[in-house]
């Protein structure tokens, strides 16, 4: 399949009325409508915590046609203004405003010595994937392609919490499931073309229940979309500790890794 080649361009290529300007207005307005008394409450899911931020500034704006609008921000913690944070703020055409799709800490604090340096987190998001593409490289699907569509599906059908819901087949429970990050790499099966993403959740409500999720990926509509949804990995507790039972395996699948 061949797509249309995606990668950083001037905001002008991406929408006549919107600029880093009006990017950067959408930030502040998350920021005010979720911040009390100064300090910005972000939910971090991979260390479902609360983190207690202060803004400092945005530190680029960058757009990617088709794809939306990327501020990366640096906060820092409220009560250690040396322990910051980056946080990348995605956005959306929504008419003609911007929708938030979501935030991901892009870099994390971590002590060095009597300091705090900021460590990139693993794995990146996706959007940080093609900086190093260029339009006249080959139109192939990529890894971050496969990601986008999994992300703007996860996106797209969070509940009014942020949650998503997914039904269980073997026991018929709905889980409201909290978004935690995408797997890399993405693999696509050499008998029909699909490719799959897995991903991890957290059951919303538990500190140490997590699913493996996989999302299936096909291009039947001449573009890449999310075709299934399946638990992979359901929790088990055994002993009082939760571990990870698989549903399926991969081993009679052939597949190849998407770069």
């Amino acid at each position: 399949m061949a797509v249309a080649f995606c990668y950083l361009v001037p905001f002008a290529a991406l929408a006549a009325d919107i600029g880093e300007a009006e990017v950067k207005q959408a930030v502040d307005r998350i920021i005010a409508e979720r911040s009390k008394d100064g300090v910005f409450v972000f939910h971090d899911p991979k260390l479902d915590a609360d983190l207690n931020l202060v803004f400092e500034q945005v530190k680029i704006v960058r757009g990617m046609s088709g794809y939306g609008w990327f501020a990366n921000t640096i906060f820092h913690d409220k009560d250690e203004p040396k322990k910051q944070y980056a946080l990348d703020f995605w956005f959306r055409p929504d008419g003609s405003e911007l929708k938030l799709m979501d935030i991901r800490v892009q870099k994390g604090p971590r002590r060095d010595g009597d300091d705090w340096i900021m460590i990139t987190r693993l794995p990146v998001a996706w959007w940080w994937l093609p900086v190093s593409e260029h339009p006249g490289d080959m139109e192939v699907v990529r890894g971050w392609h496969i990601m986008s569509a999994v992300h703007n599906y996860i996106a797209a059908n969070k509940n009014e919490d942020g949650a998503i819901e997914l039904k269980d087949e073997k026991t018929g429970e709905t889980i409201p499931l909290e978004f935690v990050e995408i797997h890399q790499p993405v693999r696509r099966l050499k008998s029909d073309g699909q490719y799959f993403a897995c991903t991890d959740f957290r059951k919303v409500g538990s500190k140490d229940e997590y699913y493996d999720v996989d999302f299936w990926v096909d291009d039947k509509t001449g573009k890449l979309k999310v075709g299934a949804v399946k638990l992979h990995k359901v929790p088990v507790q055994e002993d009082g500790i939760w571990t990870q039972i698989p549903r399926y395996k991969f081993e009679d699948l052939d597949f190849e890794v998407t770069q």
